[in-house]
């Protein structure tokens, strides 16, 4: 009699619209209990968007989708070009922002690691604790140790490689001109190409190997987004839940690639004991080797060296077919009469020419038009508002000297990319694609001139510059940048040379969700193979 009251009562108080009342007074307090404990701004310095207080706040959020690139650009008109650092909405799950001028540029990146971490930055940023389930910095030592002495070597594969994945894609009828989705072309070469480095082949060419990489690295996109807009209380909850298709496709990857990780060990191993062996120079064996020189046995297991390789495969993927897809486009919808592509044609043959076809490191460095038309690429469309980011680790917080304003623990700094970019007073007509601006630049430059010799050399792509963050900057600048070049020059030079692109008149652009970039997934080329 008493359970069957219980049960009773328990049902008139859990009514379907107390239910949700519940759930929603939940995540109200779950949002209020994340605001409280957020690092506080300062309150010396100036905020965009709906300012300050908890209904601000709210309208931050609502608004942060679509808003978040104008505002931005908004706070460097106002306070960074006149050296003043300001307060950005973020996320609802993330905290507040200090977006740095480029005049303090040189302060941030110059601050110890201790105080300023770039690695707590990206472990919060992308979720790496749910969406990786590792760290990316062994590899990142790997890559800083290895891959620079390497890349020399490697050069002949990727060429290969590239000519071989652009004939796959783009086809070779020298007849018809075909229309080819631009993203899903560039996915096929990009993956391909970059797993050359990284695995090698038999692997670079196994085609579920490469879809199930690729499907990683759009689900940690998707996956970041998600999470942003949930209160951390969830995180433990909705992290695990979100990310199943972050683990399915690892496992599918890693079962494919496990024998070929297993050899690989089993080889250097023999190479350890006096056996003469070759083992192929790529990111599996930089990792093996790397684990063996810093002691670290826990790292030489298949499945800790395939997740090792899960952060690279974003990052190389990912960002370069934004890249290559931008150029792409850039060119494309430039007039004709420009001869932007003739032009790169012209260079980029005649560089092959007297290699006899084969690209070298100097010849890939001196394709000073391809090389410009890429990095103005990089600045007019870039794929990042703000792309530098640090977290504030030390315990007593930051002090900036310029401004005398003081971040607590916990805080994120960033700078603006996208600003410094599309500065007039630092490109004129900025918002023009002028591919071989950096080249004109160069040309009023001399060389034997120390001063002017130095500018000539900050004018290539992969040196970057407080005017140049599409690599970030500084001592944590991306260290595959130098691979990442070599593979655009040699997709673009190809890719000129062997097809015809038709012209679009209009460029379709990029959409934003919040800091992130969103690329024309519909847009498509029509292309056609040329009679050489």
């Amino acid at each position: 009699m008493a359970v069957a009251l219980s049960s009773q009562v328990l049902e008139s108080l859990l009514t379907p619209g107390r239910l949700v009342l519940l759930s929603v007074l939940f995540v109200v307090i779950s949002f209020i209990v994340d605001i409280s404990r957020l690092p506080s701004c300062p309150d010396s310095l100036p905020r965009v968007g709906f300012g300050r207080g908890l209904v601000a706040s709210v309208k931050n959020w609502v608004y942060y989708v679509s808003r978040y690139n104008d505002w931005i650009a908004d706070g460097y008109e106002k306070y960074n070009k006149k050296g003043r650092a300001f307060v950005a909405p973020n996320s609802p799950s993330r905290p507040l922002e200090i977006v740095v001028p480029k005049s303090q540029t040189a302060w941030m990146l110059e601050q110890p690691d201790r105080v300023l971490s770039t690695k707590e930055a990206h472990r919060d940023s992308l979720f790496n604790d749910y969406q990786f389930g590792v760290d990316d910095q062994f590899p990142i030592r790997t890559i800083h140790k290895h891959l620079a002495r390497n890349i020399v070597n490697l050069l002949p594969g990727i060429q290969k490689e590239v000519h071989a994945s652009i004939d796959d894609v783009y086809g070779t009828d020298t007849e018809n001109w075909r229309t080819l989705n631009i993203w899903n072309s560039l996915i096929g070469i990009v993956s391909r190409v970059t797993n050359r480095m990284l695995v090698g082949d038999p692997l670079c060419h196994n085609e579920e190997f490469l879809r199930n990489q690729v499907a990683f690295a759009d689900a940690i996109v998707r996956n970041g987004l998600i999470m942003n807009f949930f209160p951390k209380v969830f995180h433990p909850i909705v992290g695990p839940l979100v990310t199943i298709t972050n683990r399915r496709a690892w496992r599918k990857t890693y079962e494919i690639g496990k024998p070929v990780i297993e050899q690989r060990l089993r080889d250097m191993g023999r190479i350890d004991s006096g056996a003469d062996v070759q083992v192929p120079e790529d990111m599996l064996t930089w990792l093996i080797r790397q684990a063996k020189a810093e002691g670290a046995a826990e790292e030489l297991s298949p499945v800790m060296l395939s997740k090792r390789l899960l952060p690279v495969e974003f990052a190389a993927i990912h960002t370069t077919v934004l890249t290559a897809s931008n150029v792409l486009l850039d060119l494309a919808s430039s007039d004709p009469s420009l001869g932007y592509i003739d032009a790169i044609r012209k260079e980029t043959s005649q560089a092959l020419s007297e290699g006899n076809g084969h690209w070298t490191k100097d010849s890939l460095a001196n394709l000073h038009l391809t090389d410009s038309a890429i990095k103005e690429s990089m600045r007019v469309s870039y794929f990042a508002r703000c792309l530098t980011h640090r977290k504030v680790i030390a315990p007593e917080g930051v002090t900036n000297p310029t401004e005398g304003w003081h971040a607590p623990e916990g805080s994120f700094l960033t700078l603006d990319l996208a600003g410094v970019h599309l500065d007039p007073e630092a490109f004129p007509e900025p918002e023009k694609y002028d591919a071989f601006r950096f080249v004109k630049l160069r040309e009023q430059l001399d060389p034997k001139n120390p001063e002017e010799a130095m500018k000539i050399k900050r004018l290539g792509m992969v040196t970057t510059s407080p005017e140049h963050l599409t690599f970030s900057h500084g001592r944590h600048a991306c260290p595959g940048r130098f691979f990442v070049a070599h593979e655009l020059k040699m997709i673009l030079a190809y890719l000129l040379n062997n097809y015809d692109i038709k012209h679009i008149e209009k460029r379709p652009q990029n959409d934003w969700v919040g800091a992130t970039v969103i690329p024309p997934m519909e847009a498509t080329l029509e292309v056609k193979r040329r009679k050489i």
